[in-house]
């Protein structure tokens, strides 16, 4: 990428939902700014889902676009409900590329239905998946930046959702307020030990994990929950490396006195 800084030469960077979307543009962004990649991703569609899930050919792609800005990479095929496996993941990676700097929890999964009509099945998925998983990620590397004693970047990818109330998206608006919640909470742990914790908040994203059965309800909602999903700004949408973008910021010494901070990355949608 042609005019990017490497502001991240000699770190290693692990990101969580690398396959596609936000995942592989932070894992690719990180990688234009000189750091050597850790990528896990699950690989399979969710049980609730209704969109595709990513494959191990999109993670082999992340893998090939990464290699292809001359940096390494060790991808792994990991679910992130599942401590052992990302704490193996995390292992395999430090083992092979030396140490750990910047931590990304972004994979994510989203559903929508109105709060009453969301599954059992629904509810427990998001929240294992978002939150939980989440939590593990911190869980599975934040011990290693500790131990290495160079402080280090903790970057939670939230949502606008993690902000305010979004309808028909409870299970998903208390999976990332508790995201958000999260991040704070260890932000004021880590400090002592220049372990920055920060959260990034999107609105829509172009990376594939949009529900099919949101299109009925906007339509019959359009003149009174829909216009909460408006932009301000003239895109309607964001694009992965949007995200990346403010990844990459708060990861690199730029950030290095910026902790604590719930950072949208909206077109402006909070304003509504």
């Amino acid at each position: 990428m042609d005019g990017i800084p490497e502001r991240l030469a000699g770190k290693v960077a692990f990101v969580t939902g690398a396959a596609r979307g936000q995942g592989r543009g932070q894992a690719v962004r990180l990688a234009a700014e000189g750091a050597d990649i850790i990528a896990i991703d699950l690989c399979t569609k969710p049980e609730t889902t209704s969109y595709p899930g990513s494959t191990q050919e999109d993670l082999a792609e992340t893998g090939r676009l990464v290699k292809e800005l001359g940096r390494r990479i060790v991808t792994r095929v990991a679910d992130i409900r599942a401590l052992a496996e990302l704490e193996a993941a995390v292992a395999e990676g430090v083992a092979e590329l030396g140490r750990l700097d910047v931590v990304v929890a972004n994979a994510g999964i989203c559903t929508t239905a109105m709060s009453w009509e969301i599954t059992p099945e629904q509810w427990k998925e998001t929240i294992d998946v978002n939150l939980t998983g989440a939590f593990h990620t911190a869980k599975a590397t934040v011990p290693r930046l500790i131990e290495q004693g160079s402080g280090g970047s903790v970057i939670f990818i939230s949502s606008v959702a993690g902000l305010r109330a979004n309808p028909f998206l409870a299970h998903y608006v208390a999976s990332k307020h508790g995201v958000t919640g999260l991040a704070k909470t260890m932000a004021l742990e880590l400090g002592r030990y220049d372990i920055r914790v920060n959260s990034v908040h999107p609105g829509a994203v172009e990376s594939g994990m949009y529900p099919a059965e949101l299109v009925p309800l906007l339509q019959e909602y359009a003149t009174t929950l829909a216009p909460i999903f408006m932009p301000t700004l003239p895109d309607q949408i964001s694009q992965p490396e949007d995200i990346a973008s403010a990844v990459a910021w708060l990861a690199s010494a730029e950030a290095r006195h910026v902790t604590g901070i719930q950072l949208p990355v909206d077109l402006g949608n909070l304003l509504h």
